[in-house]
């Protein structure tokens, strides 16, 4: 019966639950990751890397995986079209410690899927197959792949691929109910990762898309089947999301938050923000960051206006302190 699982297999691993947290480019840096972790979350995510950028130990790409002891279990996802690049990366993220390691074929972006990489790779499932299988020989820690229902509606592959991921080894694949053409808009598609689902035979199989509550994500495991789902943009700015899908399940007591608990977990954000980041990376940070918190909120139009003005960390700091 498809829903919350604990003490959830993954490879090896026996991980918290099955509800998973996403990696997500320029937003799960370490102080999200930080956040999100408190509240156990079957596995975390740290943001995309491309494959040829740790290679070549480009400035700032080892900074992109930091982490700390408590996040564990956590994965990394790496992204790029080249077998023999594969090979060292994925070598380098085991020897970085990370419990799981991850293979991008969904990122819609221009200048990701130039050359191939991201969702560019719906294209030639082929080459999907023989990275994962060129990343499963060079190391011991599970191996997955996140995948979109194919490049656009006319060539709908989802369930090719994870038949693919499957004999070549993955352990999981994620599969994100749009296209590539959709980028983020529309519904996600629940009867592709169905037919994911229905064609697999021991690769778990993880739901994706528009996971925001738990009746959401109920809806996402009831139509599906899928054995875990992977939330996304629903973790950004309620990182507790784990907990209320959990108590869903479990006919308990979800956390409540409250505009002033939410004001409390926003200024923890800011100050691990403020220990990370330099003066003016925070600053971008918290305007983001903060927005996103009080996204549900009514009444807080001046607030995040006056958020998006900030100049200083410490600006930020005296507006959620007033609210």
């Amino acid at each position: 019966m498809a829903g919350l699982k604990k003490n959830f297999q993954l490879g090896s691993l026996i991980l918290p639950n099955n509800i998973f947290y996403a990696p997500l480019a320029g937003c799960s840096d370490l102080p999200y990751r930080k956040m999100t972790s408190f509240y156990r979350p079957g596995l975390i995510y740290c943001e995309m890397v491309m494959m040829e950028a740790l290679v070549r130990g480009v400035k700032d790409t080892l900074t992109i995986l930091d982490y700390e002891k408590s996040m564990h279990p956590i994965g990394a996802q790496l992204c790029g079209p080249r077998p023999e690049s594969a090979k060292i990366a994925a070598k380098m993220i085991e020897d970085l410690g990370f419990d799981v390691l991850d293979l991008n074929c969904g990122c819609p972006v221009d200048r990701v899927t130039k050359d191939g990489s991201g969702s560019g790779m719906l294209k030639t499932p082929e080459l999907i197959g023989e990275i994962l299988q060129t990343m499963i020989e060079a190391v011991s820690i599970p191996v997955t792949v996140k995948i979109r229902a194919g490049w656009d509606s006319e060539s709908i592959n989802a369930p090719l691929i994870t038949q693919i991921a499957e004999q070549a080894g993955a352990k999981a694949i994620t599969i994100h109910g749009r296209t590539r053409k959709q980028g983020y808009q529309g519904l996600a598609d629940r009867d592709v990762i169905k037919e994911c689902k229905r064609v697999a035979k021991d690769i778990i199989v993880i739901g994706n898309g528009d996971v925001v509550d738990f009746d959401s994500a109920k809806a996402l495991f009831d139509h599906t089947e899928c054995d875990a789902i992977l939330v996304a943009r629903g973790t950004m700015g309620k990182p507790w999301i784990v907990q209320e899908i959990i108590a869903g399940y479990e006919n308990t007591k979800a956390p409540e938050f409250f505009l002033e608990d939410v004001k409390n977990e926003l200024l923890k954000h800011y100050k691990y923000i403020i220990e990370y980041r330099s003066e003016k990376k925070a600053i971008l940070d918290m305007k983001r960051v903060g927005c996103y918190y009080l996204k549900d909120f009514t009444g807080v139009k001046s607030i995040r206006k006056e958020l998006n003005a900030i100049t200083s960390p410490e600006q930020a700091l005296e507006i959620i302190e007033k609210i």
